[in-house]
């Protein structure tokens, strides 16, 4: 499936102006329970609306498909999303409203971007700040990133591999490890910058960053 899967989630911290300028025609906008109401505040009109509603304050459209979820469940109104998009085909997933409010809401979305690897897939958090992204082993490029900053973090391990080429802090073989956080707040210096991931995984947080997909 080609083209990009946008889910809007219920963050209480989402920017309703950034979500009617980041959304495409072309996208395929799934709306988690109460990131429906910022689809609507928005204007946007989306193609499926999926949660167990117990969020959203708007009416619910009846020209708009709808999966109604059990309050009891395992997984989260928006990995629940993620399923959907993926099962349909879609290999990019950018979200919306996902950080921000209940700090656990926000942790299940970093979580949510490894569960998208894992199937193969690429997935952002995207808010007006920043963008997050899951980097598993290999070599990673950042274009058009120059002056930005950006912190890396081990993710799901207890440290992780890295080298740097175009940062302002280079790494050669370095590890973070997850009980000190050393990878915060460094800047690229470059328009072409790699990342190396030889071991672990890791979260990547680019400030000021709209998209890394």
């Amino acid at each position: 499936m080609t083209g990009r899967c946008v889910i809007i989630a219920g963050s209480p911290d989402a920017s309703v102006g950034f979500i009617r300028s980041f959304a495409d025609t072309g996208d395929y906008i799934i709306c988690a329970d109460r990131g429906y109401d910022h689809a609507r505040a928005a204007g946007i009109k989306p193609d499926l609306i999926v949660g167990d509603f117990d969020s959203v304050r708007e009416a619910l459209p009846s020209d708009c498909e709808l999966v109604q979820l059990s309050p009891d469940k395992d997984d989260t109104d928006t990995l629940h999303c993620i399923s959907i998009g993926l099962e349909k085909g879609y290999m990019r997933f950018s979200i919306l409203g996902a950080v921000g409010g209940r700090l656990d809401h926000s942790f299940a979305n970093l979580c949510a971007l490894q569960y998208i690897y894992e199937y193969g897939a690429k997935g952002e958090l995207v808010s007006e700040n920043e963008t997050i992204t899951f980097l598993d082993t290999g070599d990673h490029a950042f274009d058009n990133c120059f002056g930005m900053t950006f912190s890396v973090f081990p993710f799901g391990c207890k440290s992780v591999g890295l080298s740097y080429k175009g940062a302002k802090y280079p790494l050669n073989h370095g590890t973070l490890e997850n009980g000190f956080p050393m990878g915060v707040s460094n800047v690229f210096t470059s328009d072409h910058a790699i990342i190396t991931v030889h071991d672990g995984a890791a979260i990547i947080i680019i400030n000021n960053c709209l998209s890394a997909l």
